[in-house]
Formats: C-alpha cells, structure tokens, sequence
C-alpha cells in the first residue's frame, strides 16, 4: 500500500465517520472497511402493496400499507491496499425489500460512478446516489408491489431489462425481451419469506416513527408545557399529543372511578380511545390489573349472550345458547333460568316475561298500587314477588333520573346538578360540559363558553 492510498483510504473513513452517525456508519475493527445502512427518503403517502395468495378466488386481491419508511440498504465494503489509484472498494449491497434483479442494477450502477472517477475515493458518492437516486434510478413509485424472487437451481439467471424501463420486484419488464443476464453475486436480497418481509417493513417503519417522534419538541394541550417526545403520548386515531404526566393523572381517575371505557381523548368531541399497551405504559401494576379486569367484566356485559351465574357466591360468566332460555354455570354446575335467575323450570312459563316490556310493567304498576290486599296476593302468585318489586323500583329508578338529571352529551351517563356553577363534569367520561345549553366545553378553557358574547350562554356561568 503506497502512502498516498493510505492516507486517502484514512481521510475518507474520517469524513465519513463525521458526516453519519453510528446508525448509518460503522467502521471496521480489523480491517480498511466497514458497513453503511442507508434509508431512503420516501415520498408522503408512500404506500407498499401485497397480492393475496394465488389459490385465492380474486387475483388481484391483497393489502396495501401506507408507511413512512422502508429497511436501509446495507452496503458492506473492504478497501484493498491499491485503493483509490487503481482497485475500486470491495462491496456487497443488500436490502430486504429490492428484487435481486434491482439490487444488481445498483450494483452495475455502482461500477460506472468508480469508472467515472478513477484514481478518486468514490464511497461518499455511492452513498449520495443510494440514498437519494435509488427510487428514481429503478422507477420505484407508490404503490410498491413487494415480491420475493429465488434464485433457482442455484443458477444466479433471470430475465435482462433496459435500465430506463420500468421495473417490478422480478425484473419482469425485461422478460418481453427473451435475453438473460448473469445476477450479480455482490446482490443480497436478505429475507426469508414475504410474509416475515412484511412484518420487518411495518415493524421498523413504526420503530423509526417512534424514534423521529421521541426526539422532537410538542405542545402539551393540558399543561401547555413544551415537552419532548419522549416524554409525550399520542392517542393513535387522531394523533392528538399530551405529555405523560397530564396522561397519567388523567388514566388514574378514570381508572378508581371505574370508567374504563371512557380513557378517550381530552381533546372536545374526540372519539380516540387509549390501547391497552399505552395505559400499561402510564399506571400502576396495581392500577393496570383493575384496568384489565373491570374491561373484561364491561366487555362480557355488552354481550347478549352472556348471563352471570346468580349464586352471589359464583357470579361466573356463562355462554347463552341462541333460543335457549336454560343456563348452566361452568364453575359451580347450577342450571338456571336466564329471565328469571331461579333454578330452571323446563317448560313450566317464566313469571318475569310478562313484565319484559316498559308498557307492561307501568300497566302492573298501576294495577298492584291500585288494587286490594287479596288481589295483590293473586298478582303476586301470577308474576312473582321479585318481579313485581323489581318492575317497581326499575320504573322510579328512571322517573327520579328524567325529572332529577341530564345525560352527558358525550358518553349518555347521566349527570346530576345539585349545586354550584353551570359548568359541569361528566363523571363517566370526565367531559366538560354547559348545563343550560347541554353543549361539550373546551377542555383546556371550559369557562369560555361563559365568557363568548357569541353564546346563548354568556354571563350565566350562575
């Protein structure tokens, strides 16, 4: 090695060091090299396409992904002793997401910049051209089909193409032709399957989001503190951004005061509810598991076909077959009426049906206030006693809530006023909202709605 090439091969690996950080470059140990991993600048929207499988009855069928960024290229290089003056660097450039077709061309295209600036160090060059000329030098646009192309037989052949055509993950645009061209050995297309290549392209894109995300600075809407990503959350639907600690506080309350359902955006009138995985991030263990538990026992409510074993001592889950009428408890083995909760009567009538329906139970109502001790008796030996009581205080239950409280215009609880100023808060869904008007307020300035002149409700926040 001449002191002139070893002094370039040094000043280039220098600069280099100092213009990419150890993300994109890494130096060798043992020898005048190293590996650079490239990411390429993808256009907003860039969207990935994948066919459905083959046996499928639609052909064209498959699933389109819009990401932000795709796996680097990883050039590998080893400067021989001759370099710059006479050897070019020794290379291999591979990449999970390029046909072994493209990365050919790359590979050729990487040779002609050496060709044009011989005697000359060329890495920087061929680093430039990766990152900003791939998409266009091979015609990439969106959406990219992504195939996964073998090398058969171990025969390194496939259909040739014209560099200026466009190219699909096989080099098919070269098949019209009938030539064949010798695949570069330096061309790695590093994965083994296109379902494990979908799976690293989604799995990075969300990683280097997260990562752009975390180094930058955001607003807190709640406590208007200017906060690094790292320190903020996002809720996934709408992107709305607040700091953790304003999070945390928030996903506490809700949580002791079992509203589960309700960790939804702050921001007014914003449906994006928390995941699981982000509450886990911001609250306690302890915290977490009630979390866990009352979103599965809300979950089973919703549920039409789940009823709960009426032994106060059991309460277990218990799957309703359509049609069925007859429950039996997986835990303790009582079978029971699902209408009534009494031990099952066969075919025996169920004295609670006939007081399913609103009208129906107002007309019992009415007729057992009314009525004289001896036909009370005989009503309550047709409908049972438990019905009749539970008709009752069902129907006062919802008189008192008409005529005593409001529902939320958020989450539909409904929300008593007993005293204090007009600006109210939903305690399901913690949701400011006017008392007057029903409208939602501005979580960040609910006293506004008071202050606007623009508002019916201007000056009478009492």
């Amino acid at each position: 090695m001449s002191s002139q090439d070893k002094e370039a091969q040094e000043d280039e690996l220098l600069a280099l060091a100092s213009i990419y950080d150890e993300d994109e470059f890494k130096r060798a140990d043992s020898a005048q090299g190293g590996e650079t991993r490239i990411c390429l600048e993808l256009p907003q929207n860039f969207k990935i396409f994948v066919r459905g499988s083959p046996t499928e009855c639609l052909q064209n069928s498959g699933y389109e992904y819009t990401i932000c960024f795709l796996p680097p290229l990883v050039l590998n290089f080893e400067l021989p002793p001759d370099y710059p003056s006479v050897s070019p660097p020794v290379f291999t450039l591979s990449s999970k997401w390029l046909s072994p077709t493209q990365l050919t061309a790359l590979c050729k295209h990487l040779d002609n910049l050496w060709e044009e600036n011989r005697d000359c160090v060329v890495l920087f060059a061929w680093m430039q051209f990766l990152k900003e000329e791939t998409l266009a030098y091979l015609n990439i646009t969106s959406p990219y089909e992504l195939k996964l192309c073998h090398r058969e037989n171990g025969q390194s052949r496939t259909s040739v193409f014209p560099l200026n055509a466009e190219l699909d993950g096989c080099g098919a645009a070269g098949a019209a032709t009938g030539q064949e061209e010798i695949l570069d050995e330096r061309a790695v297309q590093d994965v083994e399957s296109l379902s494990s290549l979908i799976g690293e392209i989604l799995d990075f894109d969300q990683a280097q989001q997260k990562k752009c995300f975390n180094s930058k600075m955001f607003l807190c809407s709640i406590c208007f503190s200017e906060k690094l990503g790292s320190e903020c959350m996002y809720f996934m639907k709408c992107r709305h951004i607040y700091c953790k600690s304003c999070l945390k506080d928030y996903f506490e309350i809700q949580i002791r005061d079992g509203q589960v359902h309700c960790l939804s955006c702050p921001e007014p009138k914003c449906s994006s509810v928390a995941t699981p995985g982000q509450v886990k991030e911001l609250v306690g263990e302890e915290l977490f598991a009630r979390y866990d538990r009352l979103l599965l026992q809300s979950s089973l409510d919703l549920m039409a076909d789940v009823v709960y074993c009426p032994r106060p001592c059991c309460q277990t889950p218990v799957m309703q077959e359509p049609g069925c009428t007859m429950g039996i408890c997986s835990s303790c083995n009582y079978a029971f009426c699902t209408l009534c909760k009494m031990s099952y009567h066969g075919v025996s009538p169920c004295k609670v049906t006939a007081v399913h329906s609103l009208e129906k139970r107002m007309d019992l109502r009415n007729e057992y206030q009314e009525a004289d001790e001896a036909t009370k008796i005989f009503l309550e030996q047709c409908y049972g006693k438990g019905g009749i009581r539970k008709a009752l205080e069902e129907l006062e239950s919802k008189e008192w809530l008409e005529k005593n409280s409001r529902a939320c215009p958020h989450c539909g609880i409904r929300v008593q006023k007993r005293d204090g100023c007009n600006k109210m808060i939903c305690t399901g869904c913690r949701q400011y909202f006017c008392w007057l008007c029903m409208g939602c307020l501005s979580w960040a300035k609910p006293y506004g709605h008071f202050r606007d002149k623009s508002s019916p409700c201007f000056k009478r926040l009492y």
